[in-house]
């Protein structure tokens, strides 16, 4: 297993993970994922930028023996989350003189998940920098993103930035850099939505960081390396701060049909009117591509049956889902069928306290919609339409 060269004696050692489908037991890997493992050699010392995770240990110990490494001085530690740290053990292991370099919050951390002598770390400031020789490791504090001891790891000499989490993409491939753009920047859209998007401000009050260091690479941990860093950066400026578009989605569950009835009224109706519509069957849906579809809505519709004097189990985790990931979102609405009554509108609301959005009146029907109930839907329609072009 030979490694990779990002630049003159910058290695990529880690791992492709084609077979993983599901990521912390919760995201969808449609296309697998990589740890992504660097190796930086200097003319004096020598240091390997985070490692991989522990199932695939194997991989990065073999490359490592494959490069003949005479010592390893350290072992930077980026991020403690076990994809990135869980390999740790095992290269000290194998180059038991090496030491850990982390943010303060870090040191601790990596005690607790890992099981590391304390005597090992070395905490590292922000901006501090590390000489190698004739290449320097200097370390960014990035709180927040999307743990709270995270950073980054700068060499000014080759203008490499390694973001671990930041700007990665769940996408195994064999080759390095980034081949297919249009597809990278979908599967990046999609980690973002569902991973860095909830941290947005801490990635907005850390732009003019980034972009200070006018980085000529972006290798992330996770997912192919930016050897043109616009590609990535100017996609997520563009999901961090652009409006919201004229777009709304419609996520529903429909027991008994009704609820499906309103749904395509709805969503006819505004097509007519000239907004863009997403329209997600809960019951089927992968809801990554929901979360990556919240990047750009300008409103969420829940549409639901009642279910005991509330809303169907799987609207409520798509209310749930939509406030933990925080997007831009700016207008809100529920539809749906019921039998008899209930709080299905203000349960659902009430999840949403983390978005800022203006709610919308609610369209409810006891069983299947009625004239009055389509023309309710197709005043919400056009209501949504008119708060669009406000945008």
């Amino acid at each position: 297993m030979h490694a990779k060269t990002l630049a003159k004696n910058i290695y990529a050692v880690g791992a492709q993970d084609y077979d993983r489908r599901l990521f912390d037991e919760l995201v969808v890997l449609p296309e697998g994922t990589s740890y992504n493992s660097y190796l930086v050699i200097g003319s004096e010392k020598t240091a390997l930028v985070d490692t991989v995770d522990p199932h695939m240990s194997h991989i990065l110990i073999e490359r490592l023996q494959t490069m003949e490494l005479k010592k390893l001085d350290y072992i930077v530690c980026n991020h403690v989350e076990q994809d990135h740290s869980g390999a740790i053990p095992d290269v000290l292991k194998l180059f038991p003189e090496a030491m850990i370099l982390c943010s303060p919050k870090a040191k601790t951390m990596i005690v607790e998940h890992l099981g590391i002598n304390i005597e090992k770390i070395i905490t590292v400031k922000d901006d501090e920098e590390y000489s190698l020789g004739d290449k320097t490791l200097r370390f960014i504090h990035f709180p927040w993103v999307h743990w709270p001891e995270t950073m980054f790891t700068f060499i000014p000499e080759d203008k490499i930035l390694f973001t671990c989490d930041l700007f990665g993409t769940h996408l195994a491939q064999s080759e390095l850099f980034v081949t297919d753009v249009a597809k990278t920047l979908t599967l990046a859209k999609l980690y973002y939505a569902e991973i860095m998007m909830p941290f947005a401000n801490f990635i907005i009050m850390g732009r003019k960081k980034i972009m200070s260091l006018n980085p000529a690479m972006i290798a992330p941990s996770h997912g192919p390396v930016f050897d043109n860093p616009s590609i990535i950066l100017d996609a997520y400026w563009g999901w961090l701060t652009d409006k919201p578009k004229n777009m709304a989605i419609v996520a529903y569950i429909s027991m008994h049909g009704s609820t499906k009835v309103m749904v395509e009224h709805l969503v006819d109706k505004l097509s007519e009117r000239g907004v863009h519509v997403e329209q997600f069957n809960l019951n089927d849906s992968d809801t990554g591509k929901l979360s990556s579809a919240l990047v750009d809505a300008g409103t969420l519709i829940l549409a639901s049956p009642l279910v005991l004097n509330g809303a169907h189990p799987k609207v409520v985790y798509a209310a749930y889902l939509a406030n933990a990931l925080r997007p831009k979102t700016k207008f809100f609405a529920v539809i749906g069928s019921q039998g008899w009554g209930g709080k299905m509108a203000e349960q659902l609301v009430t999840m949403l306290g983390h978005l800022k959005v203006e709610v919308l009146d609610p369209v409810f029907s006891k069983g299947l919609p009625r004239e009055k109930d389509l023309m309710a839907l197709e005043n919400l329609a056009e209501q949504i339409k008119i708060k669009h072009s406000e945008i």
